[in-house]
């Protein structure tokens, strides 16, 4: 693929140093030069959303990139930074050093049961949603602005702007 196309990524932490994780993993999503950052959102705290009871906030950021590389070759890259941050899937939405989602890439709609886009919860995420909204007010998930699928997302309730303490 030669053209660059526009995609959104989530991403979220609530183990470890979830703060630098995040921000790390963001240097190294565009690290690859067939990535660039067009922009990031501001960090949110938010409750866990299914899962284990018990299991600490998260940190979430969206951002958006625009990729030459083709969808599934996106999806191995965010699965590679994942790793590097020891990611670990022994529990479904269980906790997590660091998950990145490919939440759309440009207008493509695929129900591949590796990567379906949009991603197929992002419609109902305060966590990706809210960020997601104040990054680009007019954004448009399907037929619906982003700000407007935030607004009445069940997990909304939950959500903060992150403010990180002495440190960090």
């Amino acid at each position: 693929m030669n053209t660059p196309v526009r995609a959104v990524l989530a991403l979220g932490s609530n183990l470890g140093a979830r703060s630098t994780t995040l921000s790390e993993a963001v240097d190294e999503l565009v690290a690859d030069p067939a990535v660039r950052l067009c922009r990031v959102s501001d960090v949110v705290q938010t409750k866990p959303v299914g899962g284990p009871s018990g299991q600490p906030d998260f940190l979430n950021l969206v951002l958006e990139v625009e990729t030459t590389l083709a969808p599934l070759e996106l999806l191995r890259h965010c699965q590679a930074v994942e790793q590097r941050h020891h990611r670990t899937r022994e529990v479904r939405w269980g906790p997590r050093t660091l998950d990145v989602d490919v939440i759309t890439y440009a207008d493509t709609t695929s129900d591949d049961e590796v990567l379906t886009l949009p991603h197929p919860r992002a419609a109902e995420r305060a966590f990706v949603l809210q960020p997601w909204a104040w990054m680009d007010p007019q954004a448009r998930l399907g037929s619906e602005l982003v700000a407007d699928l935030a607004a009445r997302a069940a997990d909304r309730d939950g959500l903060s702007v992150y403010v990180p303490d002495e440190d960090g």
